[in-house]
């Protein structure tokens, strides 16, 4: 937001910039719309063109019914951020539905990792990629320091926890909270039911109901922790309601919360940053269902479908067999593809299968 304010001032000509970024204690009289309306029609300027910017908007109560009556007034162009998806699909919509136009910002991409990071595309930077992923706030950490990127990552986990999920949703189980993100972080790329998760945590000591797990699944999703990824039926061509795959938005994040075993969990991290990549790219994803076989990924964008199967390594007949069989079950025309770390078959073509190494899948957008 802060390079589009740079940008417009840059151009130059009669323009007017409003800036409130609710992180700042300058602003914290700005609690509700009706503080928000008054500041912003104070600094108006009626003979300049009226920017108004403003960043964590989901801090100020109601803040949608100022931006409506500013909307309705045209009295300035609109950018906001906020770190809640609820905040636009609820509160937002409600009252802009189809005046405003949404981007969801992803952390950085491997391509744009190695250039903030000013790294080669070598086998060494796809595993500091695969190990602390994509938040920009590691430039200013550096990548050597193991110790502290974890300290910020728990840091920031917590303000996430703290400000998107409790106080938002009026929490007061974090424990319970910890123990179901503990959970998700270490089953990412499996199949998992609200049902599955209220028997571990029984498991654990830990008693609560299924429409309660729900609930919560829901509050990290809208905090942008995880994402929630349904089922795809194959041969129906339809989206299943039960039992979902979860991910998370930054693997990085991910390995900290689960600790940074990687050893056991490189097949999980690959999944994982396949998935972010193909959304990042612009696709909608899915897990595949095909009859008693899954189908890793399907991903859709254009009235165009492409399947996906991942490994680590096809290092044996048995994972050779079992990626690309899969994938020939499928009998239609769409493209396919197995994606693993190796390259010893990258660019291969088998029965229509193309084998992609996962370096050079994830340096450049997936154009199909």
């Amino acid at each position: 937001m802060r390079q589009v304010i740079d940008t417009l001032t840059h151009q130059g000509g009669d323009k007017n910039i409003i800036y409130i970024n609710k992180d700042k204690e300058e602003f914290d009289a700005l609690r509700n719309h009706i503080d928000l309306t008054e500041y912003v029609n104070s600094q108006l300027d009626s003979t300049k063109h009226n920017y108004l910017f403003i960043d964590e908007v989901q801090n100020i109560a109601e803040f949608q019914k100022s931006l409506r009556s500013l909307q309705a007034d045209e009295t300035c162009s609109i950018v906001i951020t906020g770190s809640n998806a609820a905040m636009l699909s609820g509160e937002l919509s409600t009252v802009l539905g189809g005046r405003y136009i949404e981007y969801h910002i992803q952390s950085l991409d491997y391509s744009e990792f190695l250039q903030f990071h000013n790294l080669d595309n070598t086998d060494t930077s796809l595993r500091y990629y695969l190990n602390y992923g994509g938040l920009p706030q590691l430039y200013r950490i550096g990548l050597a320091n193991e110790d502290m990127i974890d300290d910020y990552f728990h840091s920031l986990y917590n303000t996430i926890l703290v400000n998107d999920v409790i106080l938002r949703e009026k929490i007061r189980n974090a424990a319970l909270l910890n123990n179901l993100i503990s959970f998700i972080s270490d089953n990412i790329g499996k199949p998992i039911s609200s049902n599955n998760i209220a028997h571990y945590l029984k498991a654990q000591s830990v008693d609560t109901s299924v429409s309660v797990i729900i609930n919560y699944l829901n509050y990290f999703t809208n905090a942008f922790i995880i994402n929630r990824v349904p089922r795809y039926d194959i041969h129906g061509k339809r989206l299943l309601e039960v039992i979902d795959k979860y991910y998370f938005e930054d693997i990085g994040l991910r390995n900290s919360l689960a600790g940074r075993n990687r050893t056991r969990d490189i097949e999980k991290i690959i999944e994982n940053v396949v998935y972010l990549h193909l959304k990042n790219s612009g696709f909608q994803v899915y897990v595949g269902q095909l009859r008693d076989s899954e189908i890793d990924f399907v991903a859709t964008k254009g009235g165009q479908r492409y399947f996906f199967q991942v490994a680590y390594l096809l290092a044996h007949e048995e994972t050779i067999q079992r990626e690309f069989g899969n994938l020939m079950l499928i009998k239609d025309q769409s493209p396919k593809y197995v994606i693993s770390a190796d390259s010893l078959y990258a660019g291969g073509n088998d029965n229509g299968i193309r084998h992609i190494a996962l370096r050079n899948f994830l340096s450049q957008p997936f154009q199909g």
